[in-house]
């Protein structure tokens, strides 16, 4: 059973993903964030380069890796310190909550362990009933979920 310090986590997890939910939909300019917000500030490569005492060329290089997702974490909370702003980080979820996403990932599980003993009582010809089947998928699904074993995210 899943102890209730790993449910904690999961809860706590979860009520942080959340606020950053809404911002799914926001796309990434074309030119990355530090170009853009840079334009729009209408402040040179020259000028941020000033601010955090890096050449123009070094700041273009900066832009540069961000459109091609080479630019370190680093850099970009620098330059947001250098542009009097704020690096946010964090990750949005493609599931309403991280305990949807193991309840999806336990079924996928379960699905390949019953179907894998299926097919050898099938050789066997001791094949089940399809409700039978789904039955002992949840029932292994519930199995999985509560136990988070290891073998989860192989």
């Amino acid at each position: 059973m899943k102890n209730t310090k790993q449910q904690l986590v999961l809860d706590q997890t979860d009520k942080k993903l959340v606020l950053f939910q809404p911002l799914k939909t926001v796309v990434i300019p074309n030119k990355g964030w530090v170009n853009t917000m840079r334009t729009a500030l209408k402040m040179s490569l020259r000028q941020l380069g000033n601010r955090m005492n890096f050449s123009a060329q070094n700041i273009k290089q900066i832009e540069e890796r961000e459109v091609n997702g080479t630019v370190s974490i680093n850099s970009l909370r620098e330059v947001a310190n250098a542009m009097d702003m704020q690096l946010v980080y964090g990750f949005v979820s493609k599931h309403e909550s991280l305990e949807q996403m193991i309840e999806k990932r336990a079924k996928e599980l379960a699905t390949e362990i019953v179907m894998r003993t299926n097919n050898t009582m099938t050789l066997e010809d001791q094949q089940n009933s399809k409700e039978r089947i789904e039955k002992a998928i949840e029932q292994k699904t519930i199995e999985i979920k509560s136990e988070m074993p290891k073998y989860l995210w192989d």
